[in-house]
């Protein structure tokens, strides 16, 4: 009777033993390269609390560092120490070695300019990405991410948490107020002068504007002043969307909607969990949430205004900057371009 017991106990124990082993082997591993951004720690957060049974955890950090943006030098060093010591995050030595730790990468470099050096590794590892915005600091390096992830077959995704605001990805999609017809966006637009205008901070508010309207603008014309920016978007069909960059007085994010139906304010800012719920949604399935297609628009939207201030607020079209970046691009894939 005794040797039944234990060898009951036994089994139990082993069974025990053999179904954490496996659950723990389901957790899906992941890695967060650029600790330059309370981001870093947001998402951890979020993502490894047990409460949330994502099923995904942050084990491995690539600290990264721009050091001519004093935002990203002064502060990666303390996100460092804060995924380490309060999250129990490993920090590596270089994007190959955290590759090999992991199953899905974060791109969080707060700078854009890297992200496409830094993404190579881990495309080159096959490891599926999603890239915080900006996306990079060029259309062109956009579109090259683009490119190496598809022909790599690595799904690679980039978004602003503002997409995913409540009345905002909902009106966007034929709510309330029934066809969008045109959409005005506003948000904060501070500028880095290593960026573009609208990459370092204006996307956001871009991304609500394209949430909304979707693809499908055409030309773009821009008027700036010292404290503010106002871009005006042509789409197919006539219509028009618009994002005001604000420098000045009161800020915050938001859009008013028109529709066939209604005219509708967007919900306030939901903070970084409806964008946390996205990524790890598509670390499980392997499918990106927003095609790569509306997010170059979005930097091609933003790079035509570039264009348009500096022609003294001509309309410019998106398709002509679209090919500049690609044309850009051959050229340097041949090697060919003058240091």
């Amino acid at each position: 009777m005794n040797r039944t017991i234990v060898l009951i106990v036994l089994i139990t124990v082993f069974l025990t033993l053999s179904l954490n082993t496996q659950a723990e082997e389901k957790v899906f591993r992941l890695g967060i390269i650029g600790l330059d951004t309370s981001h870093v720690t947001a998402f951890t957060g979020l993502i490894n609390k047990a409460e949330k049974k994502y099923g995904c955890k942050v084990v491995a950090g690539y600290p990264g560092g721009s050091p001519d943006i004093n935002i990203s030098v002064s502060r990666v060093e303390k996100f460092t120490r804060e995924l380490r010591d309060k999250y129990g995050v490993e920090i590596v030595d270089s994007i190959e070695e955290l590759c090999q730790k992991v199953d899905g990468v974060l791109l969080e470099s707060v700078d854009g300019r890297p992200h496409l050096e830094q993404v190579k590794p881990v495309i080159a590892a096959k490891k599926p990405v999603f890239i915080d915005k900006p996306m990079a600091g060029s259309l062109a390096d956009v579109l090259e991410i683009f490119r190496l992830a598809r022909k790599n077959n690595v799904p690679c995704w980039s978004s602003s948490s503002l997409r995913f605001t409540p009345g905002v990805i909902d009106l966007g999609e034929k709510g309330q107020v029934g066809d969008v017809l045109g959409c005005d966006a506003y948000g904060p637009c501070s500028l880095e002068e290593h960026h573009p205008d609208l990459y370092w901070y204006g996307v956001h508010g871009v991304e609500m504007l394209f949430t909304v309207m979707g693809t499908g603008c055409q030309t773009v014309t821009r008027v700036r002043t010292k404290n503010y920016e106002f871009v005006v978007g042509t789409w197919q069909g006539g219509r028009i969307g618009t994002f005001r960059g604000l420098r000045k007085g009161k800020t915050g994010y938001g859009a008013t909607i028109f529709g066939s139906k209604g005219i509708a304010q967007s919900g306030k800012y939901a903070g970084y969990g409806p964008l946390v719920d996205e990524i790890v949604k598509f670390f499980k399935t392997g499918k990106a949430p927003v095609p790569a297609e509306e997010t170059i628009e979005i930097f091609a939207f933003m790079s035509a205004a570039d264009e348009s201030k500096t022609k003294g607020g001509a309309a410019v079209s998106l398709k002509s900057v679209i090919e500049k970046a690609k044309k850009y691009n051959e050229v340097r894939r041949k090697g060919r371009l003058k240091r």
